[in-house]
């Protein structure tokens, strides 16, 4: 039997692990993953009324960096999480923005629309509409928002950041407080004559088909209370967590795209050639089957839309967006392949995270790298499935993918 020197087996293994390649060797190193956990300006809710505020230049990690989560809930002064039956989390959305130099701390919603420009998103819908880079709602709390590596969400690269800007943050956060409401799903919903509104907030008047929905429990309207039900006051925050990285070779960025099953969209023609216009409703309505007459074993309804993808690549991630009474949506590709299926998880409790009856949390898709993957122009089916025993008002379908042009 051979003998080896143990001096030499040693030298060996060092110039083993010096030969691995640098992603191994210095993986940990280059990725170490720092963690921030903020909160918003005060929110002060009282009994049936809604907040819907859109807060400028908030904390938010800086510099040449990779997103890799963000996480958040409502919690009150005392950092005590609050359940969606007392406030519910309607949406939050995160924005980034670049701001003329020196106005960086002022409000952008006061800002000459010369002085600021949308760090939107690469989805396809138009004139502001889904531009956030995150945003959840009552599921918040059990959906999986984790970027796996090699893969984030790149901000802060000075080369893309217009001379005579800053990149800053804006967070909308939508909450309704439903503690001694008449009609707990009815506020949620919006429903318009729970909030006694005829008029959007720029007041121009509802359409007679509009039973409810964002137009109708916008910021300082109120639901209507229990006859006799006298509250107090709260003040709340929306707390979240924030994951990141420092920018490196290793990183695959991934772009953000946002799909929405109301999107109502044309292609025109034009100097440059044939283009898309999106006009993306954000919400809809599900009308009763009984109602329609089109009762059935199952009473769902169905919305799809096709959409085309501008650009292409490999999906890394995936989840819909649905409110109460949705159940699943999914995106396929132009053959039928599934490229993601979402399915909200309902809570069966009392404590916050698992309230009874709401959607606390939405199945994720984390696809093996390189087995999904989307080509550029490629049409894409969206499906958004709801419940629809009885009428639900101000509902949404959304889907939100982060796509990486190479692999690793």
């Amino acid at each position: 039997m051979k003998t080896f020197n143990l001096g030499w087996l040693l030298f060996v293994a060092v110039l083993l692990i010096s030969a691995l390649p640098f992603s191994q060797a210095s993986r940990s190193k280059q990725h170490k993953v720092k963690t921030g956990v903020f909160r918003s300006p005060q929110i002060v809710l009282g009994p049936g009324s809604v907040a819907n505020k859109l807060f400028s230049n908030i904390d938010f990690p800086r510099g040449h960096i990779a997103l890799k989560s963000f996480d958040a809930e409502i919690i009150d002064e005392n950092g005590n999480p609050i359940p969606l039956y007392d406030t519910y989390l309607h949406h939050w959305l995160v924005l980034k923005f670049y701001v003329r130099e020196g106005l960086e701390n002022q409000d952008i919603s006061k800002l000459n629309t010369s002085d600021y420009i949308s760090g939107r998103n690469s989805g396809i819908c138009q004139d502001g509409a889904l531009d956030q880079f995150f945003g959840l709602g009552s599921e918040t709390r059990k959906t999986k928002t984790h970027i796996p590596d090699p893969y984030g969400i790149e901000i802060g690269n000075p080369t893309k950041i217009p001379s005579g800007f800053v990149e800053t943050w804006g967070l909308n956060v939508h909450a309704i407080d439903t503690r001694g409401v008449e009609d707990r799903t009815g506020c949620t919903e919006c429903r318009c004559d729970l909030y006694n509104v005829t008029k959007e907030e720029n007041g121009t008047p509802l359409s007679p088909n509009y039973d409810g929905g964002l137009s109708c429990c916008y910021d300082g309207t109120k639901c209507r209370l229990k006859d006799g039900f006298i509250g107090i006051e709260r003040t709340l925050y929306l707390q979240y967590t924030v994951k990141w990285i420092d920018m490196n070779s290793l990183i695959v960025p991934v772009n953000i795209y946002i799909f929405d099953v109301s999107d109502i969209w044309k292609k025109s023609h034009n100097s440059t050639g044939i283009n898309s216009e999106h006009n993306c409703q954000v919400e809809y309505q599900v009308e009763s089957c009984r109602a329609t007459g089109s009762a059935n074993d199952k009473c769902i309804d169905a919305e799809s839309v096709s959409l085309e993808m501008p650009f292409g690549g490999y999906l890394v991630y995936g989840v819909a967006h649905q409110h109460a009474g949705g159940t699943g949506s999914a995106l396929y590709g132009k053959d039928g392949r599934s490229l993601c299926s979402s399915i909200p998880i309902y809570g069966t409790g009392e404590e916050a995270g698992n309230e009874n009856g709401y959607i606390v949390g939405m199945s994720t898709c984390y696809p093996k790298p390189g087995t999904k993957k989307i080509s550029k122009g490629e049409t894409l089916i969206l499906e958004s499935n709801y419940s629809s025993i009885k009428q639900h008002t101000g509902v949404m379908g959304l889907f939100y993918i982060l796509v990486a042009e190479t692999l690793a």
